[in-house]
């Protein structure tokens, strides 16, 4: 069973398939508190939210006729019952699941399932508050598959990425993406940044739905 603070259809807002249709799952719960967090609402220990079982998910995610599977939360990975979620969704190869996933959780345990999911897991940067709690040694499970994305809101954070990317040799193992804190940093600044340091293999991403609907508005 999982605790489900909603789920609809949406265009993804950010990641690889950004722009593309989805079925979003969102569950309720984090481990972390990151400084700018827009979705603390499905944190608190008041949020409202549905028991769910995994076939009862499955049953809806099929009846919309939707492809890609994005789950998030909160943070999904810690929630009891997802991997007997995700083990069900990777029986079904009409799917294409992604998990987004803040950094503190290990991946191993979900790396090895067959048609397993793709991770987008961001690197909690300075200004979260949060970076103490990354697991770096999950840098080592990903791939081309996976996305690591940078949240960022300084130039100082800019800066950490960069010295992450590098001492981890992430360009060209996996999807390196940087997106701008909301109203934080602008994205003209990581741009200049990137052509500054020749990020070759990065990518500035903007979340689209903070720019298609109000940036608080929920189910989108």
């Amino acid at each position: 069973m999982l605790d489900v603070v909603e789920t609809f259809v949406s265009i993804n807002g950010e990641g690889i398939k950004a722009g593309q249709l989805a079925f979003f799952l969102r569950l309720k719960g984090c481990n972390l508190r990151c400084s700018y967090c827009d979705t603390m609402w499905a944190n608190e220990p008041e949020c409202e939210y549905t028991r769910r079982d995994t076939d009862d998910i499955y049953r809806e995610i099929k009846e919309t006729g939707i492809k890609n599977v994005t789950i998030t939360g909160g943070e999904p990975l810690c929630r009891d019952g997802i991997h007997e979620l995700l083990e069900l969704l990777s029986e079904d190869d009409t799917l294409s699941v992604e998990i987004e996933t803040n950094g503190s959780v290990f991946l191993e345990p979900y790396m090895n399932m067959e048609n397993r999911p793709s991770m987008t897991m961001d690197y909690k940067l300075p200004s979260s508050g949060m970076e103490k709690y990354m697991r770096c040694e999950n840098f080592g499970l990903i791939d081309m598959r996976d996305t690591v994305k940078f949240v960022s809101g300084s130039i100082e954070d800019l800066e950490r990425a960069r010295q992450i990317i590098y001492e981890y040799g992430l360009i060209g193992k996996c999807n390196i993406l940087f997106s701008p804190v909301f109203g934080k940093i602008n994205a003209e600044d990581i741009v200049e940044f990137m052509k500054q340091h020749c990020l070759n293999g990065t990518a500035v991403q903007l979340q689209l739905h903070k720019y298609i609907w109000p940036p608080d508005k929920r189910g989108v």
